[in-house]
């Protein structure tokens, strides 16, 4: 269900990394300066970012990580602590514990720390973040889940100590790997308190990233657990901006279909759900499964039937057999074959968590069986009825007229029932065109476009500085004069801060 920068991050143009071969069980000579040096790179890029108090470097040298997360090394990671950090620090220390210990490479990190060890300096607290984020990552590729989550508590400890802008994007990546480190180990519920209490610190201190990664982790935690109403109660009060992140906009989205779906509110639930599908990364392919999944079974509550090509999209075919198979029951309006499809795909269904919600299909096959009927059939006793629809009831008779009676109260069928004879009499069938179902139909497709270009238009960018005039070379340098001044003067009281 989860995706990440990792799933679907590609080379940026401007930043080209070579691939390095490397065995799997050491670490060549040749291979350690190379992916050494690419978070040497990043370590100066944060530092210039954090320096210069420009988000959009630290962002970008996150989803450089991400692409080198599968060459990380311990002998790597160990080097880069000791590059970055100052070896006497309790941060270092503490990192270093964390990696395994290999006594036939213990020669080889000494050989790549003495190469690139630089003179030890005073590590800004970004880097130290970042360090982190690294050693966790690296963690939870291995499979250490216990050091992992050892670590991420770590780090969460000292993030509490931390209020600076710049730590905001590596504070959110690693509020998500401390919530995934605990729930590989299905320990979800013992950072609950946890994640409320960090949720409070970054709405104080304005942390929109950091609240937006927050609430979607503790909306996850709830449903992981079925706390639908505490996750509807949280969301309903938790603050509400302008996304800043596509990716958590995504998984908010989600969670919140899942919610309205189980509050029966079918159509914002599936509005919800085909948005979250749509703006996904078409590379986090599990995470639009799941979307795809629980989009067809709302569709199917609301007597909709998805598209074939909806099946048969790139790289889904195979996991979404069973809702294929599902959807056709429900079309067809067999309710043998329902039963059928629903205890062959039992297994699937509940590790989806959509067991629930097929049982509720049961309602809408016989609904749509029934809707077959009466257009077929201008009339038909109730006893035909039941047994084309295959109730299998101690008195189908009986079971069928009040199913006909409700379809009709409902507005589904347009027929009578004729109680003496034991009859369904079906009324003709009137022309749609001549109903609102049209107009209904094009108005939601305007809405859709004109949302669609509203959301275009805010994600505009534009250069800075277009609209002025062109300054002067005496006004251009007082002004970054004045720009100097400032940065310098926040540095100061940043410094006094810690």
């Amino acid at each position: 269900m989860f995706f990440s920068c990792r799933d679907g991050a590609k080379m940026t143009a401007d930043v080209e990394m070579k691939e390095v071969q490397a065995p799997s069980n050491s670490v060549s000579s040749g291979a350690v300066p190379s992916t050494l040096q690419h978070l040497k790179e990043i370590a100066s890029l944060i530092e210039t970012g954090a320096q210069a108090k420009e988000v959009r470097r630290i962002v970008r040298a996150v989803r450089l990580t991400m692409m080198l997360r599968k060459k990380l090394k311990a002998l790597v990671v160990s080097a880069f602590l000791g590059h970055v950090l100052t070896p006497s620090s309790e941060a270092f220390a503490k990192l270093s514990s964390y990696l395994p210990k290999d006594d036939e490479h213990d020669m080889d990190v000494d050989t790549a720390a003495s190469a690139v060890h630089a003179p030890a300096k005073h590590s800004i607290p970004e880097l130290e973040i970042y360090c982190y984020l690294l050693v966790l990552i690296f963690l939870i590729d291995q499979k250490r889940y216990d050091e992992a989550k050892a670590c991420s508590s770590a780090s969460i400890a000292r993030l509490r100590n931390m209020n600076r802008r710049t730590v905001d994007v590596l504070a959110a990546r690693l509020y998500f790997y401390y919530s995934f480190a605990y729930e590989l180990t299905n320990s979800l519920a013992e950072i609950r308190g946890t994640l409320l209490s960090l949720h409070r610190m970054a709405t104080l201190r304005r942390d929109e990233l950091g609240q937006e990664t927050l609430l979607n982790l503790l909306l996850r935690n709830y449903l992981h657990y079925n706390l639908y109403d505490q996750a509807e109660k949280l969301r309903s009060k938790a603050p509400r901006f302008e996304a800043h992140s596509n990716q958590q906009f995504c998984r908010y989205l989600f969670y919140l279909g899942k919610i309205r779906t189980t509050q029966l509110e079918y159509t914002d639930a599936k509005e919800s759900l085909l948005q979250a599908a749509r703006k996904a990364p078409v590379a986090a392919r599990g995470f639009r499964i799941q979307c795809n999944k629980w989009a067809i079974i709302v569709r199917l509550l609301l007597g909709e039937i998805p598209e074939r090509t909806i099946f048969m999209q790139k790289g889904m075919k195979k996991a979404l057999t069973p809702y294929f198979e599902l959807t056709n029951a429900v079309r067809i309006g067999d309710l043998e074959l329902f039963r059928t499809v629903a205890d062959k795909f039992s297994a699937t269904f509940s590790s989806d968590r959509t067991h629930n919600l097929i049982v509720r299909l049961r309602h809408n096959v016989i609904r749509t069986g029934l809707r077959n009927i009466s257009i077929s059939y201008s009339r038909i006793s109730l006893a035909d009825v039941a047994r084309k629809l295959r109730l299998d009831s101690e008195n189908p008779v009986a079971d069928a007229e009040s199913i006909v009676a409700k379809a009709i109260r409902d507005g589904a069928i347009d027929a009578t029932i004729d109680h003496a004879n034991g009859w369904m009499v079906s009324k003709e069938t009137g022309d749609v065109y001549s109903t609102n179902e049209p107009q209904i139909a094009f108005n939601s497709r305007i809405a859709f476009c004109l949302n669609m270009h509203n959301e275009a238009v805010r994600a505009l960018r534009f250069p800075p500085n277009s609209s002025r005039e062109k300054e002067s070379e005496e006004k251009r340098r007082e002004r970054q004069q004045q720009e100097q001044e400032l940065a310098k003067h926040i540095a100061e009281e940043d410094d006094d801060d810690f």
